[in-house]
């Protein structure tokens, strides 16, 4: 390239390109007005510059213009030089539109489709006391129960025309229990093509963790659902404490622990996986996030429970949450809670996982008694936790502004404290639920940043007579085809609430013959709260569960447990419904 320009005469260029440029260096030159043929850029007309070339003696050389073929050479030369860069432009700019290589574009995850999977809860064990606590000499408050007892409860659906999903109840070593149903069974002759039906487990006495499991039924996840009651009335433990057998995550949030003075709060981690899992804690206070040596790496091996003494990791503390994440293997976890106010007992509970942080949270269940005999209770020493409660959790730095809403079965119902509180980041804050009249209640907290939340339910004004404390854990919205077991014995009732419009809900019962009976369906007016008493029987048969759906407004669901003639009380919120196929993004990468 270099050398051509050196050497412009040698240029050439054809056709008409060459006929052009000839035509337009003689328009050039008779017009007189292009530049000198020498180069020197002098206008005809100027006078000569000392630049021209001079004979020796001083005489100048004659300026003479180029020749034809010279001059034609020049000027192709220039085009050429043009056209070559314009096609390297040309190049660039071919280059900067073509369609880039794959590695360099941005293509968006495809959606692959999950094989389904097997629904597993994990139910925990008996409510214990720790190890090394000394026995009473007085029988009636003997840590030792002799009237303690704990039972299963669940039911698993089959698929249309009643083939019911290999199931069992084991125990979380894997060692079986209960087989429900071997699987692979063909359509049940009595049952319609699209009739359910229900393979149950009814009372089923256990004394360690125990897995409910049922495998997956063409390609969808089956409709399958646990408890675990323990009950007793004597003893240090003396109350009633239920929780839901749950799916095991990777990310669990619980809401309501106390390690103050004569309250006892043991975290209760369980791996029903084949992989080691290993867990870090993260505590939260009334003072702000705590932080805890030993509450990270923990441990849990396959088929295995740990437990953790929470007041190990946060002595003294009034409000505690635990914020539970693993990797490796998903575990279930609990906290087992009891209160021992001198020698009386103030109730045992197991704390289950709410849901996790959102701007909105809903509890229902929450039964409040009457006003003035709560805040005669709650006003003697000892007994501030003796009344019911909604507790706040802000994960972040960001203090949160909540409004707390109250709906009873005849609308919203004021707190007398006022509905809204600033909750500080980073920390857990309590706001009292007493003063209301006593009535089941759902309630509402809806926060301007993501909150956790739960709310405390006690039984029992009198303080010298044992007294009972449940927590109802944030629940999900209600859907189609929720499974609710039922326990047997004692008062049990369905709570549901709407919140800003009509909800309606349809319930049908499984007895322990494995039958569901038609449903009966509920009409619930916006923002209240309906309660239906669970008969014994249905058609002579036990009641062993419901299956519940809901359409309209969003509608929350929990089941009370109450003991005629005691103070016992549980309340669980609804677990989630079985889920469909689901599609997951997958992106290619390295």
């Amino acid at each position: 390239m270099h050398e051509d320009t050196a050497r412009p005469n040698e240029l050439r260029t054809d056709g008409a390109e060459t006929d052009a440029a000839e035509t337009d260096a003689a328009e050039t030159d008779a017009a007189g007005t292009g530049l000198d043929h020498t180069g020197s850029g002098r206008q005809a007309g100027e006078p000569a510059t000392s630049g021209r070339p001079v004979k020796p003696g001083g005489d100048r050389l004659k300026s003479r213009p180029a020749s034809g073929p010279v001059r034609r050479g020049i000027l192709s030369g220039v085009l050429s030089a043009v056209a070559i860069l314009a096609a390297a432009g040309g190049v660039v700019a071919a280059g900067s539109l073509a369609v880039q290589p794959a590695g360099n574009r941005s293509i968006p995850p495809a959606l692959a489709a999950v094989p389904a999977g097997s629904s597993v809860g994990v139910c925990p064990g008996p409510a214990r006391l720790l190890e090394g606590t000394e026995a009473g000499t007085d029988p009636q408050f003997s840590p030792v129960s002799a009237t303690a007892a704990s039972a299963v409860t669940g039911a698993v659906l089959s698929a249309a025309g009643g083939v019911l999903p290999g199931s069992r109840l084991s125990a979380l070593d894997g060692k079986a229990a209960v087989e429900i149903a071997k699987g692979n069974g063909r359509p049940n002759a009595a049952a319609g093509p699209q009739e359910l039906l229900a393979g149950v487990v009814a009372g089923h006495a256990v004394n360690g963790v125990s897995v409910l499991s049922a495998d997956p039924q063409s390609n969808q996840k089956p409709s399958a659902a646990a408890l675990m009651q323990y009950k007793a009335t004597d003893g240090d433990l003396q109350g009633s404490a239920a929780a839901n057998c749950q799916q095991p995550s990777n990310d669990l949030w619980l809401a309501g622990a106390t390690t103050t003075v004569g309250r006892t709060s043991v975290l209760i981690l369980s791996n029903a996986s084949s992989t080691p899992a290993t867990v870090n804690l993260e505590l939260f206070g009334s003072k702000g996030q705590i932080q805890a040596p030993g509450s990270r790496g923990l441990l849990v091996a396959p088929g295995t429970t740990r437990s953790i003494v929470l007041a190990g990791l946060a002595p003294a503390e009034a409000r505690l949450s635990v914020h539970v994440r693993s990797t490796g293997g998903p575990v279930a976890a609990t906290i087992q809670q009891s209160v021992l106010r001198g020698l009386t007992p103030g109730g045992v509970d197991f704390i289950a996982p709410g849901t996790g942080p959102a701007a909105r949270q809903v509890m229902t269940g929450v039964d409040i008694q009457d006003a003035g005999g709560v805040a005669a209770m709650t006003g003697q020493k000892g007994f501030a936790d003796a009344g019911p409660a909604l507790q706040l959790t802000v994960p972040g730095t960001s203090d949160a502004v909540v409004e707390v809403k109250l709906f009873g079965r005849a609308g919203q119902v004021a707190l007398p404290a006022g509905g809204v509180v600033t909750a500080k980041g980073g920390s857990v804050t309590e706001v009292s639920l007493a003063g209301v009249p006593a009535d089941h209640y759902t309630v509402s907290a809806s926060s301007d940043v993501s909150i956790v939340a739960a709310a405390r339910v006690t039984r029992g004004v009198s303080s010298d007579a044992p007294s009972d404390v449940a927590w109802s854990a944030s629940g999900v919205r209600l859907g189609s085809q929720h499974v609710v077991p039922v326990p047997q014995g004692g008062d049990r009732i369905l709570v549901f609430g709407a919140l800003a419009d009509r909800a309606t809900i349809s319930y049908a019962a499984i007895t322990s013959d494995g039958k569901l009976h038609p449903a009966a369906s509920a009409d619930i007016a916006g923002e209240t709260t309906t309660s239906i008493t669970i008969p014994e029987t249905v058609d002579d048969s036990v009641v062993v569960g419901y299956v519940v759906s809901a359409s309209g407004d969003a509608a929350y669901g929990a089941l009370l447990l109450e003991q005629d003639g005691r103070e016992d009380i549980s309340s669980l919120a609804f677990m989630p419904a079985a889920s469909g196929q689901e599609k997951v993004p997958v992106t290619l990468g390295y």
